[in-house]
């Protein structure tokens, strides 16, 4: 479970007129009436997956890893990025000798990357999972256009069967596609938006196929579904977050800075950036995420956050537990003066360093909030994704705003269309 702290007490935050906003909000999200209902998929689909999908992702991810020694996913924002969160955050920092390789394309159109990823391609076997609802996504599609091209020329007719697409299931350039070539599937379920997807097969699949346990996954989704499906605010965490940033905002404090000291979260931020960005940035309202990773950034974003404008709050990111750590040990010379640390791990340092930045932030005048997870696995990262999830919902919608939209995406788009000339813009 996540636990939560506040530098002022979260009871000053929870007012009546705040708790009768919230338990409507409650209400309208768990019957599904509120805005952008159409996309409260993700809202039970931790509880409610039947064990014939389950199996069904299983033995792919078993034939994948048996056909290959790379897997590509091909994907841009939630249709990689929820994938991409849970395996960085499991990964060794270094790379593994033997095991799948999970690589990713067209979450950016960059020639060069993609130029040497085919080249690293050769030598190894590979498969490709390609995420898409329409297959029509440019970044996503021109990636495809390139490896589909490889693979048909490497691998001939046997392409057809390294190639797996995620889509819609009843339409789209990618459906067809998939059908006219015999690949196997996997569906976009119509009713989860793509930043919400990650525990349906778009980020099942890559992660069951690195060798990581996704039933560990989902029964971390799952408790936190069920933990926090609770009209008691005052246990409730999820709604607890959602309501301090929103008090926040109404403040004045427009920036949240997510603070790490475990570069493992790094893309749990990145995901979590789009989450909350996606789904609250639209007219003209919304918190700005953006996110430091400490100590590292302390010796550089930590002036702006300690000195800077007073727009933003700050909130950490805590891991109890280390999976691995190391102890300084006494140095017979201390000419780097470290001895009066020894016998303290790195993990323990991390604890006291947390201490006292939380402290000096405080006196700038740096509003913060602390999330603590006892440990990095499969459970606790499903916990805290689908943590982030509820509490995104009620935040968006204290705001007034449909959570599932972006309707501000679809600008850029246009413009980039009009200017190369593609047909009908």
């Amino acid at each position: 479970m996540v636990e939560i702290t506040f530098s002022q007490s979260i009871g000053s935050v929870l007012t009546l007129e705040k708790r009768a906003q919230l338990k409507q909000i409650h209400e309208d999200l768990y019957s599904k009436k509120g805005k952008g209902s159409d996309f409260l998929g993700w809202l039970d689909w931790p509880s409610t997956l039947d064990s014939a999908f389950m199996e069904k992702v299983e033995k792919t991810a078993t034939q994948i890893r048996d056909k290959a020694d790379v897997l590509v996913v091909i994907g841009i924002g939630g249709s990689y990025l929820g994938a991409k969160a849970v395996l960085s955050a499991l990964d060794p920092y270094f790379k593994k000798e033997t095991g799948l390789e999970v690589v990713f394309a067209g979450h950016q159109v960059s020639g060069e990357y993609l130029k040497q990823l085919l080249a690293h391609l050769d030598g190894k076997r590979v498969m490709v999972n390609v995420i898409s609802k329409s297959g029509k996504t440019t970044e996503p599609a021109i990636a495809f256009r390139f490896l589909k091209d490889y693979m048909e020329k490497r691998y001939g007719q046997e392409a057809a069967e390294r190639i797996i697409v995620t889509t819609d299931a009843e339409k789209g350039a990618l459906l067809t596609l998939a059908e006219e070539n015999g690949y196997e599937r996997f569906v976009v379920p119509a009713d989860v938006g793509g930043r919400y997807s990650v525990f349906t097969a778009v980020g099942l699949v890559p992660i069951a196929a690195a060798g990581y346990s996704i039933k560990d996954l989902l029964a971390g989704a799952a408790d936190a579904e069920k933990v926090y499906n609770n009209i008691n605010f005052d246990e409730n965490v999820a709604v607890q977050y959602a309501a301090v940033r929103h008090q926040l905002y109404v403040e004045g404090y427009t920036t949240e800075v997510m603070a790490i000291f475990e570069p493992k979260l790094s893309f749990v931020q990145e995901w979590w950036k789009q989450l909350f960005g996606e789904s609250e940035g639209k007219e003209g309202k919304g918190i700005f995420p953006a996110s430091v990773s400490f100590t590292t950034d302390l010796h550089s974003m930590g002036q702006y956050i300690q000195d800077g404008k007073r727009n933003l709050f700050e909130t950490f990111l805590l891991v109890q537990e280390a999976n691995e750590d190391l102890t300084v040990f006494e140095a017979e010379n201390d000419g780097d003066e470290l001895n009066y640390l020894a016998g303290l791990s790195l993990q323990e340092f991390n604890h006291v360093a947390h201490k006292g930045t939380s402290s000096a932030h405080l006196d700038g005048g740096v509003p913060q909030l602390s999330l603590t997870i006892p440990k990095i696995d499969e459970f606790q990262l499903g916990h805290l994704l689908y943590f982030y999830m509820l509490s995104c919902a009620y935040s968006a919608y204290m705001l007034d705003i449909n959570p599932f939209d972006q309707p501000g995406v679809e600008d850029y788009k246009n413009n980039v269309f009009k200017l190369l000339n593609k047909p009908g813009f």
